[in-house]
């Protein structure tokens, strides 16, 4: 799939601001191209990570699932609808709703988790949701400073079991998370906390990139 000059023009600007990450030039552009083609034949991003990684997992979601930087317009044919069925409300929700790239973290759901921890196996509950949630062609983003984290591990087996894409945000070690990707965005730091601080401009690259392909206004 061949960037758009949008997307382009993102991934350049995070390198110019972030030339510590240009080695990593082809892993983001793979992931855009791999989350990309995921909704461009219908697909849905699932996304994990522990500890400030699971913060990171809410906030791509966030940016995912509303509009980041672009406005996002229903498509007419939806807003007529809305009409249709609500005179009332519907021009509300046409005012109001905006398209969304569907994206689901698997760190916030404490019922499920809670239960499954409880009465099954604590360190497969991404693993379990990575089961329910997810299809062939779906994406499964894990976030793991070490690449190390086992629920993690657990997780992109089964998304790769289920014929779905992983891709990998980590530190520069290798670690066993590496052979699970499909691609694998490695931080060329080793400190925990260097590592999150270059995650977040990623993943916001990532963000604008897939807002610019879907949203090019």
């Amino acid at each position: 799939m061949k960037q758009t000059d949008g997307a382009k023009k993102q991934l350049e600007l995070l390198l110019q601001r972030y030339p510590i990450l240009a080695g990593q030039r082809d892993e983001i552009d793979g992931a855009y191209q791999i989350i990309a083609a995921s909704y461009e034949a219908g697909g849905k991003l699932l996304v994990a990570g522990n500890g400030g990684s699971a913060a990171d997992a809410e906030h791509i979601v966030g940016e995912l699932m509303k509009g980041f930087k672009k406005t996002r317009r229903l498509d007419e044919a939806l807003a007529e609808r809305l009409l249709r069925e609500s005179p009332e409300l519907g021009p509300d929700l046409v005012q109001h709703l905006q398209k969304a790239l569907p994206a689901i973290a698997m760190d916030g759901h404490p019922a499920l988790t809670t239960a499954y921890a409880n009465d099954c196996a604590p360190l497969m509950c991404f693993a379990q949701q990575v089961n329910g949630y997810g299809r062939a062609g779906d994406v499964l983003l894990v976030i793991s400073t070490s690449g190390k984290s086992k629920n993690i591990l657990y997780a992109a087996v089964t998304a790769r079991a289920l014929g779905m894409k992983v891709v990998g945000l980590t530190g520069g070690a290798d670690s066993p998370l590496l052979p699970l990707c499909d691609v694998c965005i490695r931080v060329p730091l080793q400190e925990t906390y260097q590592i999150q601080e270059l995650h977040l401009p990623i993943y916001h690259c990532l963000c604008l990139m897939l807002e610019e392909h879907f949203f090019d206004e």
